[in-house]
């Protein structure tokens, strides 16, 4: 006997190969073993996402997300809220077709679990970069960069954007651009 061409008994090979043997009929000189051998299902994994009870303002009726970072209240200061509902207004939108979520209710959140949940097609970063958002990438102010089939705009935050008619100027031509106006 070579080592190329060793014999093993049946039941030999049905200990080596239990969890891979279909059946054990058919092989000559043996019969089949009297107890059935149930093979050995794999632990299901854990599932890591964390339930969120998200705490967005608008409907997403057309899947655009806003992204802001405010450390003292929950979403937005009042008067960040109406200049931004006057972007809005000037891009023909309304608060029912976006959800603004502040990222301070969402720090251990990766991009890609809000990306999913808001199934957002563009999202506007105000006052967080995208290396901060969690994006594999890193891009300036005003502009307009596609990533996973959603474009994403970071810009400062509102309350300086409020003030600064150059910063505005260049958030509306970015604007215009995505939203073809």
């Amino acid at each position: 006997m070579d080592l190329n061409n060793i014999e093993l008994p049946a039941t030999v090979v049905v200990e080596l190969y239990r969890d891979f043997l279909v059946g054990t009929t058919g092989i000559e000189g043996n019969t089949p073993p009297t107890e059935t051998v149930e093979p050995k299902q794999a632990p299901k994994p854990v599932d890591p996402v964390v339930s969120h009870n998200w705490k967005s303002l608008g409907n997403n009726q057309k899947n655009i997300l806003i992204v802001v970072n405010n450390n003292d209240v929950v979403h937005l200061p009042d008067s960040d809220l109406s200049f931004l509902t006057g972007i809005l207004n000037a891009c023909g939108l309304s608060m029912a077709d976006v959800a603004i979520i502040n990222i301070n209710n969402y720090r251990k959140t990766g991009y890609k679990e809000l990306m999913t949940h808001f199934k957002s097609r563009n999202a506007f970063l105000f006052g967080i970069g995208p290396a901060t958002f969690g994006l594999p990438m890193d891009f300036p102010h005003f502009q307009v960069q596609s990533f996973q089939n959603c474009s994403y705009l970071y810009s400062p935050a509102l309350k300086e954007l409020e003030n600064d008619k150059l910063l505005k100027s260049k958030l509306w031509v970015c604007l215009k651009r995505i939203f073809n106006i």
